[in-house]
């Protein structure tokens, strides 16, 4: 089998890691592949911010679990780096555009052993008082909306199999 599709047929969510941070040169390939993800006519409308000191997740958390009406959850599930993946809306495919770096992201950090989820809320977090705060503390246009958080680290317990595919997932015609 082709190794990219046998790399997208094992990647799994992790939802629990351990303490030690992504070591830098993973996390110099990883974010070099989102960086290469497709965008609507090359525009590259997405951002990726890189947050791992505890400070800022810890604030990123707040808003985050505030946005799910459950404030003392942890929706980052003790991940050492939060990845936020921006895009530019006046840019009219914006939205894909930053999935598509999200997913990128997610495949190359389980190809070098870096485990990742992909959190939503970003977009609530962002497009808050506190969220373009942040924005402008970060030199970035407070125009720019959340696609996703992409969180990494080493995973503390084994990732679950992948489950079954639906019957009805491919409809030829």
């Amino acid at each position: 089998m082709n190794e990219v599709i046998k790399a997208m047929l094992e990647r799994r969510s992790c939802r629990s890691y351990e303490a030690r941070q992504v070591e830098e040169d993973a996390l110099q390939q990883i974010l070099l592949a989102g960086t290469y993800a497709a965008s609507g006519m090359g525009r590259q409308a997405a951002k990726i911010v890189v947050v791992q000191d505890a400070e800022t997740i810890e604030q990123l958390r707040r808003m985050n679990a505030a946005v799910m009406g459950t404030p003392d959850a942890d929706p980052f599930y003790g991940a050492p780096t939060v990845c936020i993946v921006l895009a530019d809306p006046d840019v009219r495919t914006w939205t894909e555009d930053g999935s598509l770096v999200m997913g990128n992201l997610m495949l190359a950090a389980s190809t070098l052993g870096v485990a990742s989820c992909w959190i939503h809320r970003a977009r609530e977090e962002f497009d808050s008082p506190e969220g373009k705060a942040l924005l402008k503390k970060w030199g970035i246009d407070e125009r720019y909306r959340g696609i996703g958080h992409c969180i990494l680290g080493y995973a503390a317990a084994p990732l679950a199999a992948a489950r079954a595919r639906k019957d009805d997932y491919i409809v030829r015609v």
